[in-house]
């Protein structure tokens, strides 16, 4: 596999801001949506979640049904959607709103919870999606490094884990949800931190850079409206001369089809044409993508790197 760099532009594949999609990558979006309808458990979750629980994968599947455009209330996933909903809140403590056990799956369950806000009638969800803020801020404020790592009484950080808590707040603050400047400041400083001069992004410290998280680096920058920046630009390069992560696809697909879409049109139109070759070679009989961590997080990971065709989320907004 190899999508970090792009090819020569391609033939736009959408027109408009939403777009009609090629009808090849609906086919493929409809059938991964199907098969993860289809093996949904009673609960909300999916069998191949962690046995303790956790709702990262959950929740990542929740906001590729989302990224589909389709009514959350009435369509045809609604009780999909709901279910899954369910099972990110079911897991959320109501004291401290915590979701899960690890900021990991706190951070993508407050993001799923934030695309879901003010699209899904539940009025669960704003009290939730606030409580989640308020843990990611107070985690933060408790860091030796101003950012995150696996536990809120983490005093050390990395770049995944606070690329997960970053992209939160800031679709937590597009939704409406208050979210301090200065707990967004904090976190790009640590992210420049992490810079290497060459301009990709190391795991905790400026060293051994690599695609997946120069992809996280150039997602957190351009959404806190950091593209026109040197450090968006040198991140961005890096990106483009990368390999790509081997051992996990589906994690770097889902953030490195953000990177390209924010950092040139034109790139990620080619790139996006490269994915979906890549993406109809490999997806399964059944719908869906299958990798080292489960059938449901290659799935809805894959998915929502076909997802920028449609643009129905906040977060995929330019």
């Amino acid at each position: 596999m190899a999508l970090a760099a792009a090819p020569a532009p391609a033939q736009q594949l959408y027109t408009g801001s939403a777009g009609a999609v090629a009808g090849e990558v609906d086919r493929m979006y409809v059938r991964g949506l199907q098969y993860l309808a289809r093996t949904q458990t009673a609960e909300g979750g999916w069998p191949d979640e962690p046995p303790n629980g956790e709702p990262a994968v959950t929740s990542l599947a929740v906001i590729s049904l989302l990224a589909h455009g389709d009514d959350p209330n009435f369509g045809p996933y609604n009780t999909t959607l709901r279910r899954g909903l369910d099972y990110v809140l079911k897991h959320s403590d109501h004291v401290t709103g915590m979701i899960g056990t690890t900021m990991y799956n706190h951070g993508f369950a407050t993001l799923a919870l934030a695309e879901s806000y003010g699209a899904v009638d539940d009025p669960r969800l704003g009290p939730a999606l606030q409580k989640a803020v308020r843990l990611i801020v107070s985690a933060q404020a408790k860091n030796n490094f101003h950012a995150w790592r696996y536990s809120p009484e983490a005093t050390d950080a990395d770049t995944t884990v606070s690329g997960a808590q970053m992209v939160a707040l800031l679709a937590a603050r597009n939704a409406g949800i208050p979210v301090p400047e200065q707990s967004i400041q904090n976190g790009l400083n640590f992210f420049l931190s992490c810079q290497t001069p060459d301009g990709g992004f190391g795991y905790i410290s400026p060293i051994a850079p690599n695609a997946t998280r120069t992809a996280i680096g150039c997602v957190v920058l351009a959404l806190a409206r950091q593209k026109n920046t040197p450090a968006f630009k040198a991140a961005f390069n890096f990106l483009k001369t990368s390999r790509p992560d081997a051992q996990y696809p589906q994690y770097f697909l889902y953030y490195v089809s953000q990177a390209y879409f924010h950092g040139s049109p034109e790139l990620w139109q080619s790139w996006n044409r490269e994915n979906i070759a890549f993406l109809r070679a490999t997806q399964g009989g059944e719908g869906n993508w299958d990798g080292q961590l489960g059938p449901t997080f290659a799935t809805a990971g894959s998915l929502l790197s076909l997802a920028l065709n449609y643009r129905y989320l906040p977060i995929y907004e330019r």
